[in-house]
């Protein structure tokens, strides 16, 4: 089960979707549509000009002026990235136009949080996004009890697994994913086996520990027996990683993997049953196009934690990165990185594909990848 830290299938050149020439911004069918918000921007508007903070159309040229071909082109992004939420989806937009260069996205790059909501309760994208809306497939004494403290560093894993269900009327078990996310950056890796006992384990952990491109220094997980034995014991004391797991009645201890489990993984594979012996297929999925979409197109919302005056902890969610994006910008990242690995190099593979080009691609594979377990049922 070889696998490279930036996943085969990343480090290929993909096939730009045709850009649309910049005349077709300007088709007589795509004059400017009233969207659901377009009176509350006028009202908005107005009552500033009362004020005397006057602000022109020139200022908000998306909100005021967002054509057919606009929404049109949003709800393929949503469709692609499966309605990410709006500052995340925001991000997604200026990157394809001021990363990527596609000159159809120039507006919708402009476009505020709020109006972005507003394009969404627009009659043609329901109507366009009902369009792409596909049918989902139903888819011991070991460890130190103690909260991991990465201070900034990556490599701190926090570990799960998520069950796929029983065969309807007790019958056998489904697959099972493990699902491994940093702490500091978010990269995240999808794994899967067909049983969580401890011979089927190991070899499924480290095909996704080499999966992420710095050192691992950290593996934390809850108390289940999948983790806590001697057999992944033996494997992180090989790779020197600290070993901790949660404590009693703390349940924010392994939050931030719990809240993946559903944003990511259920979203992407569902609840129903699927047999254990697609594991493989469901892995090459993961490894091959699941993972590199979330750690190189992938916006997530990274928290700044800041203590009040009356020493209370307050988290704020405003800024929206790809893991990439945060692992390039702490201090000197390349002393995190695993030998023979650069930012450069990470970079690279992330410009190869465009984010939406990115998901596309994988949802693809996904419905290839479907459409074999549903003929091998």
């Amino acid at each position: 089960m070889g696998g490279g830290s930036a996943g085969p299938a990343a480090v290929r050149s993909a096939e730009q979707g045709g850009a649309r020439p910049g005349a077709a911004l300007h088709r007589e069918d795509d004059r400017a549509e009233p969207g659901a918000g377009h009176a509350a921007d006028r009202s908005l508007h107005g009552q500033r000009k009362g004020r005397g903070d006057s602000l022109s159309a020139a200022a908000f040229p998306a909100a005021l002026h967002a054509t057919r071909a606009d929404i049109e082109l949003l709800a393929s992004v949503d469709e692609a990235h499966e309605t990410l939420s709006g500052p995340a989806t925001r991000r997604i937009l200026e990157r394809e136009f001021q990363l990527y260069k596609r000159p159809e996205y120039a507006r919708l790059a402009a476009i505020s949080v709020a109006h972005l909501y507003n394009l969404r309760h627009h009659q043609r994208y329901r109507e366009q996004l009902l369009n792409y809306t596909k049918t989902r497939p139903t888819a011991v004494s070991i460890g130190e009890r103690r909260k991991p403290q990465p201070q900034g560093q990556p490599g701190f894993l926090r570990l799960d697994t998520v069950h796929q269900g029983d065969q309807p009327n007790g019958g056998e078990k489904g697959v099972y994913h493990i699902n491994a996310v940093d702490e500091v950056t978010q990269w995240q890796v999808a794994g899967s086996t067909p049983r969580i006992s401890e011979a089927y384990l190991e070899p499924v952990l480290e095909h996704m520990l080499r999966q992420f491109p710095f050192r691992i220094l950290g593996f934390h997980s809850d108390n289940g027996s999948e983790f806590i034995n001697k057999t992944v014991a033996k494997l992180l004391e090989k790779l020197r990683v600290e070993q901790t797991k949660s404590r009693p009645r703390e349940s924010g201890d392994n939050g931030l993997v719990e809240t993946k489990n559903g944003a990511v993984i259920r979203k992407h594979i569902g609840y129903g049953y699927i047999n254990a012996r697609h594991a493989d297929r469901i892995n090459d999925f993961y490894c091959e196009y699941l993972n590199p979409y979330l750690n190189y197109h992938r916006p997530c919302a990274q928290a700044d934690v800041k203590i009040d005056e009356k020493g209370r902890k307050r988290v704020r969610y405003k800024r929206y990165l790809t893991p990439l994006e945060t692992l390039s910008l702490l201090e000197k990242p390349a002393q995190y990185l695993r030998q023979g690995l650069s930012i450069n190099a990470l970079q690279r593979v992330a410009a190869a594909i465009s984010d939406t080009d990115a998901a596309r691609r994988m949802q693809q594979a996904k419905a290839k990848l479907f459409e074999r377990l549903r003929l091998t049922a």
